[in-house]
């Protein structure tokens, strides 16, 4: 009987040294601020939910008692826990609050979801509207019926995820955007008098073969948002990121300046996919990043019916510099 219970826990200490290992490679990505490889992406966009497996790994350690990777369960866990403070941030906007935006991002999936953006866009009634992966027929279905309250657009027309859309009450200047393998227009909004410079964001995902692309999409978007805040005036740059604070090439993003409006208005680990187990289980990829002209008030996650994304929309005050 003695030699089942050694045995027992010679097994346990094994099970939780295999999980612990795992969990630790990602944790060291993240306190070594890279990505690194397939499948370290794909697992950091779900960091927090790493908890779970590193806390079961410290329950079995102390089981069998093996105290050392007891002891390394609780480092592991501890860096989860430091990992979930907020990221990026900073003083916010002093100056004269002079107009409020609504933004609303949402990516309709192959436009499988525009039947039911329509009528959110009637009800909460956002002032700019940014939507991904909507092709032609989706554009033509959105101008149609959305062509009286938002009259100005500017678009990347394509097939199935290539197609985008920025869509206005405001009078836009459409303007050179990111360039991508998917569409990520641009534009330039007057707010009220105010030109607040527009961009949609939609990298190509993490796929475990084209880590690369992926890396360098997010890239162009730090590089534009670094150029944006060298000329000066006020951005919003939202869309599907496919990439979580957890990811240093999104952290590069915010490196740049830019805020993340769900985080400042309280919902910063609020999951936007998969649509079908949030809130309770997911990653927050959707995001709305703002310039330090803006202060964001409220943010919600939204669902819509046809899409693996849940929609996110923000209310922002637009500050005098």
């Amino acid at each position: 009987m003695f030699a089942a219970g050694t045995r027992w826990r010679a097994l346990g200490a094994r099970g939780a040294g295999a999980v612990l290992a795992g969990v630790s490679g990602v944790v060291a990505c993240r306190a070594l601020d890279t990505d690194a490889v397939t499948p370290v992406p794909q697992l950091l966009a779900f960091l927090p939910w790493l908890l779970v497996p590193a806390g079961g790994a410290a329950g079995v350690a102390v089981l069998a008692r093996w105290w050392p990777g007891a002891v390394w369960a609780g480092v592991a866990l501890g860096l989860l826990a430091w990992y979930l403070q907020p990221y990026g941030g900073g003083d916010g906007p002093g100056g004269t609050p002079v107009a409020e935006v609504r933004v609303l991002t949402s990516n309709v999936e192959f436009g499988w979801a525009t039947g039911s953006l329509i009528p959110v866009v009637r009800r909460e009634k956002p002032d700019v509207v940014f939507v991904q992966e909507c092709p032609l027929a989706c554009q033509a279905a959105v101008r149609e019926e959305l062509g009286t309250s938002h009259p100005y657009r500017a678009a990347v027309p394509g097939e199935g995820s290539a197609g985008s859309l920025i869509l206005s009450r405001f009078p836009l200047t459409p303007v050179e955007g990111v360039a991508g393998n998917m569409g990520m227009p641009g534009a330039v909004a007057e707010v009220d008098g105010h030109p607040v410079r527009l961009q949609l964001a939609h990298p190509e995902p993490p796929l475990p073969r084209q880590i690369g692309l992926w890396k360098r999409e997010l890239g162009r978007l730090r590089d534009f948002a670094a150029r944006a805040r060298r000329e000066g005036g006020p951005l919003v740059l939202a869309g599907d990121f496919n990439a979580t604070r957890d990811h240093a090439a999104f952290r590069r993003v915010l490196d740049t300046g830019l805020r993340d409006a769900a985080r400042s208005a309280g919902a910063g680990r609020a999951p936007s996919w998969p649509s079908r187990t949030a809130p309770v289980f997911g990653a927050q990829i959707d995001h709305v990043l703002v310039s330090k002209e803006f202060s964001a008030r409220r943010a919600r996650f939204l669902h819509l019916d046809g899409t693996d994304h849940r929609a996110l929309l923000v209310d922002l005050t637009l500050h005098r510099p």
